[in-house]
């Protein structure tokens, strides 16, 4: 059985978001719990990001949004705990004029190519990145690129409902990694 593990952005996810439909679907889903999601602390979000998947029984799957991205590719430079793979939706730029003061210290995202499948999903309507970016992020991960089309941020205002062409893509990269 494939574990896991939800890392909402910045703010956490909400009722509406696609993260807390999926989670009250499935009970087995775990949700990463940083000290605050208002005010994200990198150090403090990776160490609960680590406690997470350490608490995990086999090497867990790692589903993330937003902010949650950056902190994957901070984590993997530090981590010592193997995870089978990560889908990654709306990788922001740290550069855009709307990504978050608060998150200042996610913006030095390390380039280093992950050692794990990666799926970078992308809308071509992010208020929060470019299609740009997520190419470059793409590249420089090793990671696979989904574009959706027009979802926006790819969040709970987007109406995704709990996406079920996002559970899809979620199981068909989770069945190849």
């Amino acid at each position: 059985m494939t574990e896991f593990i939800h890392l909402p952005g910045i703010g956490n996810s909400g009722t509406a978001h696609w993260q807390s439909l999926w989670e009250n679907a499935n009970p087995a889903i775990r949700r990463f719990a940083p000290t605050s999601w208002d005010q994200p602390d990198l150090s403090d979000w990776i160490e609960a990001l680590d406690q997470a998947v350490r608490r995990a029984k086999t090497p867990p799957v790692l589903v993330a949004h937003s902010l949650a991205c950056l902190l994957v590719a901070h984590w993997y430079q530090l981590a010592s705990v193997p995870i089978r793979g990560a889908f990654l939706a709306a990788v922001p730029d740290p550069l855009s004029s709307s990504f978050p003061a608060d998150a200042a210290s996610f913006a030095h995202v390390p380039q280093t190519q992950f050692g794990f499948r990666s799926l970078i999903v992308a809308s071509t309507n992010d208020p929060y990145s470019s299609l740009p970016y997520v190419e470059m992020r793409a590249k420089q991960w090793g990671s696979e690129l989904k574009i959706i089309g027009a979802a926006g941020h790819i969040n709970g205002q987007s109406d995704l409902g709990d996406w079920p062409e996002g559970l899809a893509l979620l199981m068909d990269f989770v069945s190849r990694a």
